[in-house]
């Protein structure tokens, strides 16, 4: 099958750990015999730089033209410092999800059994744990009318959300649950917020439809210490888009590093597969930045096109990188060597071309040897 697949870097690490991600779908491409036709396209700081423009329309058309996009990261240190600049990298992000309609986020988390030591919760309480979040991406404060008042002594943000918005992410979220363990919690603000109880009304007529599934409800603030306290208790957690954001970190505690935490944002024509952490501009270009998240980001893409063997693959690929701990410096353990970004690369790429190869050597991985014996 032929596959076209729109590749947006972006800044910081963004363009280096989406070449660990392209490596791996290439590898996947020479083991199933498919061709994957990468159009590379800016967003960002990078664009700005080049443009003026965040998200420039070349971009655009070219994400609109393919099958599925990867993306890498965007942000510079020199628009975090200045909050006063007008056109900031994170606006191309924003309005590509509007232009491409990708409403709904699906961020997994799960703990993987190597990287119980690495978080700061105890192995105990998250040992198991495999949540999927579903969050709204395109409606709420984010995208609400924004205003400073002339004299810069008041601001307000707006909220605004639809029933059409809430149900189009509601159903996938409920689709998901089904074939999941069958239970979602909607995750609000509802004895404050009007949009929350637009939000419960809503998801509560649609639950008739998914009568398989259980639906209970969580406000966001014990929603977050739930998620630390006993996040096993969760199975589809569903949000609308500033909760959903909020939801998503915390759970990163989980994980042990935001460096293996991957995301899909999907609409009805266009989907676009991303890690979940920034550009980390002080680690780029020096080679340690941690690439499961983008390449767990690539197996999601497969999934989305229908390739469930070749998504397996790659997750049993980085699993046996964590096994094995080849790891970048932010999971190593005490006195366990820190691999490069491209060696982590180079592993997982090795492992899908010869995963039927039992008597693999990988313990030379890390000095740059694949050697088969």
């Amino acid at each position: 099958m032929k596959y076209t697949i729109a590749v947006i870097p972006g800044d910081g690490i963004g363009p280096e750990v989406t070449t660990q991600a392209k490596k791996a779908l290439e590898a996947v491409a020479e083991v199933y015999d498919h061709i994957f036709l990468f159009k590379e396209a800016k967003m960002g700081a990078c664009a700005i730089d080049q443009t003026g423009d965040p998200l420039p329309q070349e971009t655009i058309e070219i994400c609109k033209k393919a099958d599925a996009i990867l993306f890498g990261a965007i942000g510079d240190v020199k628009y975090d410092n200045d909050p006063s600049l007008r056109i900031r990298p994170e606006q191309g992000l924003l309005r590509l999800r509007k232009e491409l309609d990708l409403f709904c986020n699906v961020r997994p988390v799960k703990a993987y059994p190597k990287l119980l030591k690495n978080s700061p919760l105890k192995k105990e309480i998250i040992k198991g744990t495999d949540i999927a979040i579903f969050r709204e991406l395109t409606g709420g404060i984010y995208f609400g009318k924004k205003e400073l008042s002339k004299d810069g002594k008041s601001a307000y943000d707006s909220s605004i959300y639809t029933i059409d918005e809430i149900s189009r992410v509601t159903h996938l979220a409920f689709q998901t649950a089904q074939n999941r363990k069958k239970k979602l919690t909607l995750v609000d603000k509802a004895n404050v917020l009007e949009t929350s109880r637009l939000w419960r009304k809503t998801v509560i007529e649609i639950a008739k439809q998914y009568k398989d599934v259980t639906l209970d409800f969580m406000l966001i603030d014990n929603a977050a210490m739930q998620i630390v306290l006993d996040p096993k208790q969760f199975d589809v957690i569903l949000s609308e888009n500033l909760f959903g954001d909020v939801m998503s970190d915390v759970a990163c505690a989980i994980g042990g590093s935001i460096g293996v935490l991957a995301s899909s944002s999907i609409g009805e024509k266009n989907a676009m597969f991303e890690p979940i952490h920034g550009s980390y501009p002080q680690a780029a270009g020096k080679d340690i930045a941690n690439p499961l998240a983008s390449i767990l980001s690539a197996a999601m893409l497969l999934e989305h096109l229908g390739l469930l063997d070749e998504a397996d693959v790659i997750q049993r690929a980085v699993e046996k990188s964590l096994d094995l701990g080849l790891t970048t410096q932010d999971l190593k353990g005490k006195n366990q060597y820190a691999a490069s970004t491209s060696k982590v690369g180079d592993f997982i790429a090795d492992y899908i071309v010869n995963q039927d190869d039992s008597s693999m050597n990988f313990k030379n991985i890390h000095m740059g040897q694949s050697t088969i014996i």
